[in-house]
């Protein structure tokens, strides 16, 4: 992609709790940053780098964009205590880097994702040291996830604790971009106060325009040792309580002699990982595989020939969530089989626009009739997977996330 130079540019400064390599990578932080940088604007990213890497601080500058990469404690696929410990931390270590770092540039947005909710001293002194607008990138509502999973009690002191840092954070933003419009309506109707300042942007990618195609299907099956008539059926992601993979098991088991052509492949990583390790250990299904973690390039050469994306969501859930594994779905142009909680709107506006099929979270008989459908009518599933990457470039392609942004910074400037 060409450069565009916009004027005037600004300055950009985002922080995360996503380590960042390099914008030459992709995901829905790197595309969205790289937009900035292809249109003439300075970007400076501050991430952590989790001590199980045995990596230390470091700045990595590439052109118009430098990474702080900052040594801190394990905060992702780690369990709730040690996690806490981390986030807490975080503010401090982070503040401490970028003053080291940074401190003498002025900058014109922050720019930040939740998790986490406990920056906020660092986001109030890059406001008044800068004059700056600070955006939030709302892809998690916190506390209130952490209760629907059991992991906080309702009314605790950390629950407390943490609502109030989440309140604060709202305040401080200036303007909160939210995953789906549910996801607006239920922060406008808990938060009514910032309905000004709420607007529905989507996670999003920089979206090819064709596929790789490093490998042919009868390649990836090969692999897999599979016959050439299987119909994959993909899960791809973070395999933790949020999504409940377990449920998978289920449904593996019974679609064995229901669905014979059907097969699974679990790629991920995540606190349910060794749980559903020794399921697979134990029960050696010949329908389904379980893969830890594979690089981008791998994952995405295994996905160019899946048939069908499966997203699952915890029934508990009482706030609107939105996977950003959708995305990679819809751009291998993949129908959809989400099996969700009734608050999220990711199933029902995939059937609304005939990408997929949804149901409740635990209906096992609902689900396994939505994979007896895409198994019975092969032109359906290419339709919808059509229908699907048209979505996508219509919806989630990440120049409109980045004009969105744009637009906020210049009218109110």
């Amino acid at each position: 992609m060409e450069k565009i130079l916009e004027q005037p540019p600004f300055r950009v400064i985002f922080l995360s709790l996503v380590q960042i390599n390099s914008l030459d990578d992709r995901g829905i932080y790197h595309d969205l940053l790289r937009q900035f940088a292809l249109h003439g604007h300075e970007v400076f990213i501050v991430c952590p780098v989790e001590r199980r890497t045995g990596l230390r601080t470091q700045l990595i500058k590439q052109d118009k964009v430098q990474i702080l990469q900052v040594s801190t404690f394990n905060v992702q696929k780690s369990n709730i205590w040690e996690k806490a410990v981390a986030m807490l931390s975080l503010n401090f270590i982070l503040k401490k880097a970028v003053k080291k770092y940074f401190e003498s540039i002025s900058f014109d947005l922050i720019l930040y994702a939740t998790p986490p909710i406990t920056l906020n001293n660092l986001i109030t002194w890059l406001k008044h040291k800068n004059q700056a607008l600070s955006y939030l990138l709302l892809k998690d509502i916190f506390p209130q996830n952490a209760i629907d999973m059991g992991l906080i009690k309702k009314g605790s002191y950390i629950h407390r604790y943490f609502k109030n840092k989440e309140i604060e954070l709202y305040a401080l933003s200036d303007r909160i971009g939210c995953m789906s419009p549910a996801n607006k309506t239920y922060l406008i109707g808990h938060h009514p106060h910032h309905l000004n300042k709420v607007e529905v942007n989507p996670n999003s990618i920089e979206i090819r325009k064709e596929l790789h195609k490093l490998k042919s299907k009868k390649e990836i099956l090969n692999q897999l040792q599979l016959p050439e008539e299987t119909h994959l059926y993909l899960y791809g992601g973070n395999l933790g309580k949020p999504q409940g993979t377990l449920l998978l098991t289920e449904i593996i088991l019974k679609s064995e002699k229901l669905h014979p052509k059907a097969y699974f492949l679990i790629i991920g990583d995540g606190t349910d990982y060794e749980l559903l390790n020794k399921w697979f250990l134990k029960t050696q299904p010949n329908n389904a595989r379980l893969i830890k973690y594979l690089p981008k390039k791998e994952f995405d050469a295994i996905a160019e020939h899946c048939d069908v994306g499966l997203i699952l969501l915890r029934k508990e859930f009482t706030i609107p969530n939105f996977p950003s594994r959708l995305l990679t779905y819809l751009e291998n142009k993949m129908p959809v089989l989400a099996m969700t909680d009734t608050v999220s709107d990711l199933g029902p506006i995939a059937e609304q626009y005939d990408f997929g099929k949804w149901c409740v979270y635990g209906d096992v008989d609902s689900a396994l009739m939505h994979i007896g459908f895409f198994e019975a009518d092969e032109n359906q599933r290419h339709l919808m997977g059509e229908n699907g990457y048209g979505f996508l470039l219509d919806e989630y392609n990440v120049e409109l996330s980045y004009q969105k942004i744009r637009n906020f910074v210049q009218s109110t400037h």
